[in-house]
């Protein structure tokens, strides 16, 4: 009986054994398995730790450059303030001093006594005034608020400067033979203005333009000028009446000097508005009616001259 016994415990010891072997490689399976997933917790743990520390470091350094940003911010603000008074105070000293240069450039001896200094730098600043504020206004909104403007009186003044120089003997063969930058300027800035916008501007610079032909070597300067015949007829179509006259005197310049128009004839019968001057020729306004009817009869007076010359090769 106690071999049975014996031999019971032993065959139970067996399953116990078998089970374990069974047990053993999940057991440490899941034993290495923890171990492993320890360790990452741990690795994990201190990873957060790490990148909790380049957080706060980080929400720190960005507070820091917010702190410098409104800083910067506010002293931007106040440079721009300051910059706009200082860029007010420079239009309204630009502006008094250019009303009165205008003034005293009314005066031949004033004149002359422009031309014996150094010209040239006021010239330059004068188209490039001239040409920004243009080019920075020409749009539908901004000419309709900047016609009362500081800047608008300071380019009006340059401009009256410029065509008084031009109305001397001495000032305009100095702005014929040394100003062609300016001249050129001139022209491109009266084809980019729309019409109706800028009218008192428009008139100094063409007057500018008409004294500057009265010179031999001035009219041939002009006369050269790309794009000058399509210029004259878009401003024959300007709603300014002052600005349809001086554009009517250029073209007289021009119709004087039969030598001039012989190169323009063809670009001229072929492109330019004759019935915008046959209508100006009935204006009411007195000055522009004499004007376009003057400027008829020197077209009739250059057709036949031409048809003369053509008969006379023949």
């Amino acid at each position: 009986f106690q071999d049975q016994r014996y031999k019971r415990d032993l065959e139970k010891l067996e399953a116990e054994v078998r089970t374990l072997r069974e047990l053993m490689p999940k057991f440490l399976y899941c034993y290495i398995v923890k171990e492993r997933s320890d360790r990452e917790q741990q690795q994990q743990r201190e990873d957060c730790l790490h990148i909790r520390s380049r957080l706060d470091v980080a929400l720190s350094e960005c507070q820091r450059e917010r702190q410098e940003k409104l800083v910067l911010k506010q002293q931007l603000c106040e440079c721009r303030e300051e910059l706009q008074q200082q860029k007010a105070f420079c239009t309204e000293l630009g502006t008094a001093s250019c009303t009165l240069l205008w003034s005293a450039s009314q005066r031949e001896e004033a004149i002359k006594d422009i031309l014996a200094g150094k010209l040239e730098p006021f010239l330059s600043i004068a188209g490039q005034t001239l040409e920004t504020f243009i080019k920075f206004l020409n749009d539908e909104a901004k000419p309709q608020q900047s016609c009362n403007s500081k800047e608008h009186h300071l380019v009006l003044a340059l401009a009256g400067v410029v065509t008084n120089i031009a109305a001397v003997s001495c000032g305009r063969d100095f702005l014929s033979s040394s100003a062609h930058i300016l001249l050129n300027t001139l022209l491109q800035l009266l084809y980019l203005m729309k019409p109706g916008v800028f009218p008192k501007l428009k008139v100094l610079m063409l007057m500018a333009l008409y004294n500057i032909t009265i010179s031999v070597n001035g009219l041939k300067l002009i006369s050269e000028s790309p794009g000058l015949l399509p210029l004259l007829s878009t401003l024959l179509e300007d709603p300014d009446p002052e600005v349809c006259l001086q554009s009517l005197r250029l073209l007289q310049s021009l119709l004087l000097e039969r030598e001039v128009m012989s190169h323009m004839t063809t670009d001229f019968r072929s492109s330019f508005p004759l019935s915008r001057i046959h209508h100006l020729a009935s204006s009411r306004h007195p000055a522009l009616k004499q004007t376009a009817q003057e400027t008829l009869e020197d077209l009739a007076s250059f057709t036949n001259s031409q048809t003369k010359d053509s008969e006379k090769e023949q």
